[in-house]
């Protein structure tokens, strides 16, 4: 792969990493509540989840889901069912404060890795995007399989940069939670968030 096609990908790469979805939603609630260290375990859930939708895209399963309407229409409403549980079970939680007083927990959050993989897989848009993507940076002159490897770390890793970073800015917000009125507050927010993620979903098309 040459290099300049490369460092085309990693910037489309970088921008759809940065355009919030439910996956950044489901980063900043986790990293207000836990810190970053805790809501590692979620990112690494992300990057699950779109490893899979990489390696359907490698084997040509995402083609077919992208070309299906009835095989996208069922992930897409599995989708949306999902971010709407997943936002009425935030809005409804019971707040409850940490040993020490305060919103983070020392330690990671094995806990949060599932759920993170199933907001990632769940999300046929990152399928069609990359149906879309890949084979505008593959060359029929080099080795198919090292190019879509290329391609899949380098998306990879720039998404987990990029949930690092909103876990970052997201962090120092803690002060917010320290109490049980801002960590109701803070589970409606983005419970609504959830919800308002699961309805744009609905509305998405091939």
């Amino acid at each position: 792969m040459d290099f300049h096609v490369w460092l085309t990908y990693l910037a489309t790469t970088i921008v759809f990493s940065i355009y919030p979805g439910s996956g950044a939603v489901n980063t900043i609630s986790n990293a207000i509540r836990y810190g970053v260290r805790g809501s590692v375990p979620a990112i690494a859930g992300l990057q699950l989840g779109l490893s899979i939708h990489l390696a359907l895209v490698g084997v040509g399963l995402g083609t077919l889901l992208a070309q299906s309407a009835t095989a996208f229409a069922v992930l897409k409403w599995l989708g949306v069912a999902y971010l709407v549980w997943l936002g009425w079970t935030k809005w409804r939680e019971v707040p409850q404060l940490m040993k020490n007083g305060v919103g983070q927990e020392d330690g990671p959050r094995p806990a949060l890795f599932w759920p993170a993989v199933f907001v990632n897989i769940t999300n046929p848009k990152s399928i069609v995007f990359l149906v879309a993507l890949f084979p505008q940076f593959l060359h029929a002159d080099y080795p198919l399989w090292s190019q879509a490897l290329i391609l899949s770390v380098t998306c990879v890793l720039v998404d987990i940069i990029v949930m690092l970073g909103y876990a970052s800015l997201a962090a120092p917000l803690t002060h917010l939670v320290q109490n049980e009125k801002g960590m109701r507050t803070q589970n409606r927010i983005f419970g609504s968030l959830f919800i308002a993620a699961g309805a744009l979903l609905s509305g998405a098309s091939r």
